[in-house]
């Protein structure tokens, strides 16, 4: 049975999330809708992250199984035609080996959060990014994001509903950078726990704002204990912008 991988972008701000749920609209259900409209078959789609509802994506991967097979350039561009007007596209589609899994076989995750650091709220980008109206010290939080690379229990930034089998993770990035009123913080890891990066960035806030120092922000860590951590960021302002493969 032909395998194909499938690069997708979209706003998450219409969706519940990635996974399909019963009475709410989903990237998962609109994507495999289209599939059915162009091929006649019903498929189950598995994706590298599970983004949550809000979330948005530059660079989600996805794979689908068909009958026959098919030019991945007809898949591509008859996806995007059905995908209308819903805001998914098709960026890419590629066949693969029957061994690819999208989310089993990645090998690292990036994500990106987007802050807009000014007095006045945004007109366009309003479910794009994370509004914080009071200045935040981008060199500061960079510096206390530092202290948290490599190998932890991130007991503190996993969500009360996350179904991990534990809470170990190893984070490869966490850089935070400012250019004028954005500040972007970008996180990299083979995986990561539900909603560990909201929470990781809402409580690097903290710390942009005075609030904390980046010891805090260590400390939080090791506590391993949700109850030390930040305010979570809202879900806006999250891209999931591309996954790696061996």
């Amino acid at each position: 049975m032909p395998r194909y991988k499938l690069t997708l972008e979209y706003d998450g701000t219409p969706f519940c999330g990635w996974q399909r749920q019963a009475e709410r609209l989903s990237v998962q259900q609109v994507l495999e809708e289209a599939v059915a409209r162009f091929s006649g078959e019903a498929v189950t789609s598995q994706a590298a992250g599970r983004t949550d509802a809000g979330v948005h994506a530059l660079g989600q991967v996805a794979h689908i199984d068909l009958d026959r097979d098919w030019d991945p350039f007809r898949i591509r561009e008859a996806l995007n035609y059905h995908l209308r007007p819903h805001p998914v596209v098709v960026i890419e589609c590629d066949g693969v080996g029957e061994d690819f899994e999208a989310r089993f076989s990645a090998l690292a995750r990036h994500y990106e959060y987007r802050i807009l650091n000014r007095r006045a709220p945004p007109a366009i980008e309003r479910n794009q990014v994370w509004h914080v109206p009071v200045p935040l010290d981008a060199k500061k939080m960079h510096e206390a994001a530092q202290l948290i690379l490599g190998k932890h229990d991130f007991s503190t930034f996993r969500s009360s509903e996350c179904q991990a089998s534990s809470p170990i993770r190893t984070l490869d990035i966490l850089d935070v950078s400012g250019d004028g009123e954005v500040i972007a913080i970008a996180a990299s890891a083979r995986s990561f726990l539900h909603h560990q990066v909201r929470s990781m960035v809402g409580s690097l806030k903290m710390v942009g704002e005075g609030k904390w120092s980046p010891a805090d922000f260590r400390a939080a860590l090791d506590a391993a204990d949700r109850r030390s951590c930040g305010p979570m960021a809202p879900a806006g302002g999250l891209y999931l912008i591309g996954v790696d493969y061996p």
